[in-house]
This record gives structure tokens, sequence and C-alpha cells, in this order.
């Protein structure tokens, strides 16, 4: 190993970075992950200069994303406007820039850690800083693409609780510092990797120790729908009823108590605010008290002629509340769309030379205003509640999923996994985990294919179906603890432990000079 790292640094960032991407789901290897960024850190170290300490990162960075985003490659299966194997460039295209954001914290810690003299455990607290703010870099710049931050691969561990105080970008921080631990351990520096490590056993102890919210045996029933319809049947007009009907039947009969009843992101092909019809169908699966969530389309029109015809102009990607009487009691629209899912960047452009989104449709959608908490009225002795809604991809954006001036019971993540492989679900479901953990609420997942699931507000998974499989979860809704500190001040918070960070590095580096 010593002989790779010293005659081929950049093939073992490379390698090094591929390894550590089994920290995630399904793998779930995390100590393979906190091993590769020992590696990271010692060839960091040991770069020559700038523009070495940055490619180190940024060929970490792409074995690292490469492995861990293999499964947007199976949403090109679903496009037939573009070949399919284009699926595997678009991930070591989006890998090569994902990566540019590891490469700026190993050059910015390189270029801080040589000019202001850190080294040691104080370069540790340097190099786990600047993770935090190039992970809040790559989740914002270019609307952000947050998926799988590194903290995420500490839920299996209890350390994740961390998120409650410090989230997400914050618990990135604490893998770089158990790798530094195990570094100084390997060097025989047992007091400070002690300094580093028994801290963060202690968070892992605190984590597993901490009791799960108890559930009240009066609670809100709810109903959580997974129809198992692929991809390649969604859109299919032939079995538009028989989606239906399946949808029905895993909705079940009424029953005196009322319920909750969650359908997937895009679960039915209807305008409900323009189609009564389709409203009317819904309404007959209720009873009196029942509510059901579905998503479904809003769409827009636009005159096209001077003889009254209009054309479709944009949609949202939305969220109805629709009641026993046929009526919409409230509406979400999706606010962070995924380039070239549902919206084509620079259309102008791209759609001459045969790019294309990879949801049919030629039209954009259009965002919403951001988060909301929908109101659901009370009824039939269940008490008014207050919902908050995240579309699919929107949930994995940590600070972003809650209006925090009108706290939610609940959030409701509709999603469309379907065309995400085998990884997409499960890792998106793991994101979902940690926004329950920052904010303190539970969440509920329902997706056509899996995997759906009621998560706690500890993030724990309650109840959960498995991906290819049709089925319902019938439960109470779990409650929500109260707000975390995590919850009252958002991405304030790693952004405060970042500062926390970089003092304690001085305050180590003044201590030895």
């Amino acid at each position: 190993m010593n002989a790779l790292l010293a005659r081929h640094p950049r093939l073992a960032a490379l390698l090094a970075g591929f390894l550590s991407a089994t920290g995630f789901e399904p793998l779930k290897l995390w100590p393979v992950t906190i091993g590769c960024f020992a590696l990271l850190i010692l060839l960091l170290e040991h770069a020559p200069d700038r523009r070495a300490a940055f490619l180190r990162g940024w060929l970490f960075g792409v074995g690292h994303f490469t492995l861990g985003l293999n499964w947007i490659a199976h949403a090109f299966t679903y496009q037939d406007a573009m070949p399919h194997w284009f699926g595997y460039g678009a991930v070591v295209l989006l890998s090569l820039y994902l990566a540019v954001y590891p490469g700026l914290a190993t050059f910015a810690a390189w270029w801080a850690g040589r000019r202001f003299a850190f080294i040691g455990p104080a370069f540790l607290l340097l190099f786990a800083g600047c993770w935090i703010a190039s992970e809040y870099a790559r989740a914002t710049i270019f609307t952000g693409f947050a998926w799988n931050p590194l903290g995420v691969t500490l839920l299996p561990t209890g350390a994740a609780i961390t998120a409650t105080l410090i989230g997400t970008y914050g618990l990135g921080a604490l893998v770089l510092l158990a790798a530094g631990a195990c570094l100084l351990a390997a060097r025989r520096q047992y007091r400070p990797a002690a300094a580093i490590a028994v801290p963060l056993v202690v968070l892992a102890l605190w984590g597993q120790l901490s009791p799960a919210p108890t559930t009240p045996a009066g609670a809100p029933l709810i109903r959580v729908v997974q129809p198992n319809i692929g991809q390649d049947e969604k859109y299919s007009a032939e079995l538009e009823q028989a989606h239906f009907r399946t949808l029905a039947t895993l909705s079940g009969k009424p029953r005196p108590a009322p319920r909750l009843i969650f359908w997937p992101e895009a679960a039915i092909p209807a305008y409900l605010d323009m189609e009564p019809e389709w409203r009317w169908r819904l309404a007959d699966l209720m009873g009196p008290g029942d509510l059901l969530m579905t998503g479904a389309t809003k769409v827009y029109f636009k005159d096209k002629g001077p003889y009254g015809t209009t054309e479709l102009a944009g949609a949202n990607n939305s969220l109805f509340v629709v009641t026993p009487d046929a009526q919409l009691a409230a509406r979400y629209d999706k606010a962070h769309l995924v380039p070239y899912g549902e919206y084509l960047p620079m259309r102008s452009i791209l759609q001459p030379i045969g790019l294309s989104r990879l949801v049919p449709g030629d039209v954009d959608f259009w965002p919403g205003p951001g988060p909301q908490s929908l109101a659901l009225p009370a009824t039939l002795g269940r008490p008014a509640l207050k919902m908050g809604v995240q579309i699919c991809y929107e949930i994995i954006f940590s600070g972003q999923v809650v209006d925090r001036a009108h706290r939610p019971d609940f959030l409701f993540n509709p999603s469309n996994d379907a065309w995400f492989g085998s990884w997409g679900p499960v890792q998106h479901l793991a994101q979902a985990r940690l926004r329950a953990l920052e904010e303190g609420l539970p969440i509920i997942r329902a997706t056509p294919t899996g995997v759906s699931a009621i998560v706690d507000a500890r993030g724990h998974v309650l109840h959960s179906l498995s991906s290819h499989r049709a089925g319902y979860l019938d439960s109470r809704l779990p409650p929500p603890l109260p707000a975390t500190l995590f919850a009252r001040i958002g991405n304030w918070a790693p952004f405060a432990f970042l500062l926390i960070l970089l003092g304690t590095a001085l305050a180590l580096r003044r201590g030895k000079s």
C-alpha cells in the first residue's frame, strides 16, 4: 500500500474514492469509507504542491461519485430519444463535475495548512471544516446536487443522531475526524487519536441508546400504498384502468375510523383541478373522514392564435389533498426540480442536438414557491394536522424541507424511484431518514415500486415495503419531537460547527508555536 501511495498517488486516490462509496446503501460498509478517507488524508499530507492537492481530491471524488451514482445509468433505459449506453457516460460526466468539490476541499486544506502551519490534529480539524463548506457548495451551486452526502454513511452507527445538532453537512466532518483518528492511531499518536475518537464513540452510544418516540394509541390511522407500477408501464394509456384498479384495491375499503391515505408521486394521469370526474373516482374510495394525498399534474395553457386556440405552456409536479366530497383541500407544487428529468436546461441549444428530458414530455415543469405546511382538517375525532410535503428529489436537500414559520406535524415524501435502479431507492430512503433526524419529524414515503416506508422522528424505519412488490402499510402516524437545534437554525448549525473546528485548529496551532 505504501508503495502504491508513493509511486502512484493518483491511482491510489481514484481507487480509494471508488471504494469509499461502498459505505452508502445498499452495501453500508462504513468502516471502508472511513479507511479510504484516512488514505485521502495521507495522500493530501504528502501532496507536493497545490495542483497535486487538488488533483488527488478530484480523482478521489471521480471514483467516489462514479460508484455511488451508478444508478443514474439505469434511468436512460426508459428514454428512447437517447441511446441507453449514454447513461454510463452521463454517470462519468456528472462525476467529473461533482469531483470538483472534494478537489476544492483538499486544495483549500492543503493551502491553508501550508500557509498557516496547520499540522497533525490541527490539520485534520481544518480539513473537516473544508469538507463542510465543499458539501454545502455541492448542494447549492447550479441548483445543487446533494445526493449521498458523506454523513449518511453514519446512519448504521448511531452517531447520525448528531444531525439534530450540526446537520447533515456537519456529519460529513465527523467522518473525516474518524478517519483522522484512525490515521493518528496507526502512527501511535494515541492521545490525540483518543481525543477525537472518544467523543465520536460517545455520540454513537447516544444514538444507539436514545429512545424512539412512542406512537400514541389514538394517533391518526394512515395507509401507504405501493402499486408496483414500473416506469415502463406508468404512461401506458392501455393500462390506465388497470393501474387505477390496483391503487383502489390497495387503498382498501372505507372504515369507521378516518384514515390518511398516501399515494405516490404522479400516481394518476389526471388534472384534478380540471377534471371533476377524476375527483369523484377518488372520493368513491374514501370513507366520511378520510383524506387522500396523491401526486398528479397541474397544467397551464397559453393562447396560441386569434381563434381562441390554446397550447400547453407548462406544468407543476403537484401533490393534491382530496376530500370525500371530491373537493381539493390543498395543493403543493414541487419547488426543487430535477435538471434533465423535469426540465431541460438550455433547451434551445440541447433539444436541436437530440438531447431531451429523461421523463416523457416536451413541456418543462415549473417550480413551486418552496416548503409549505398544508392544513389537514379535523374530522370524526382526528385532530387538525399540518403536513409538510417534499416531492421525490426535494427530500435530499438538508435544511430546505420545512416551512420553519409553520412547523408541520409530519413530512410526506411522495416519490417515483422506479427509474432509479437498485441502488437509488435505498439511497433515497437513507437521505429521507436524515431529514427526519434533523427536523425531529416523522416522514411518510409512498413510491410506485419501492421503497415505501414510515420513518419516525428519530430516523428509524418503522415499516417498509421492499422494491418491486405491490402492497400497503397500515399504521398510526408517528408523533413529532420538539424542534431540534437544527430545526430551529437550519444550515447555520453546520457552519457554526465549521467555525468551532477552525477555532480549535487555530488553538492547537498556537499551542505548539
